[in-house]
């Protein structure tokens, strides 16, 4: 059974499950162009964590970033490698979906990459009904970026 969980980022496996979603956005992208939240961005108060386990073992994590205005951005969506292909990224965009129709939000944006490597992520927001779009918040355009909004 898959355990979705508010997650307060003291634990070693978290901060190990952080490190890889690093490494694996600096491996995909140039790092001008990686926007990930590093543990102590992940800590601010705008920012919600929930850790994903399955049998006492961390196997996911994802983020909402209230950007204010009824509007939040979807952050650190990360599923182990091993893992992958069991629809568990799936699973994580349903609770913060849920999450920010909870909250009151009407609009959702993200931004992830533009590379081969990214294709799996963006497939699954287009599945969701994201749709394409320019830079939002701080971002500014980078043909290594792509940048996806949700009506809620």
């Amino acid at each position: 059974m898959i355990d979705i969980r508010p997650d307060d980022l003291t634990s070693s496996e978290m901060a190990d499950l952080i490190s890889v979603h690093a490494a694996t956005m600096l491996a995909a992208s140039p790092p001008e162009s990686c926007h990930f939240l590093p543990i102590d961005g992940l800590r601010q108060p705008a920012v919600s964590v929930w850790s994903m386990w399955e049998d006492g073992a961390l196997i996911g994590c994802g983020a909402l970033k209230d950007l204010g205005d009824s509007a939040g951005e979807i952050k650190s969506m990360h599923t182990r490698q091993v893992q992958r292909g069991r629809g568990l990224g799936r699973q994580m965009l349903e609770h913060l979906l849920a999450e920010a129709r909870r909250r009151g939000y009407t609009a959702l944006w993200l931004e992830t990459g533009a590379m081969d490597a990214f294709i799996p992520a963006r497939g699954l927001y287009e599945a969701y009904g994201f749709t394409y779009c320019g830079p939002f918040g701080d971002y500014s355009e980078d043909p290594h970026s792509v940048f996806m909004t949700f009506a809620l």
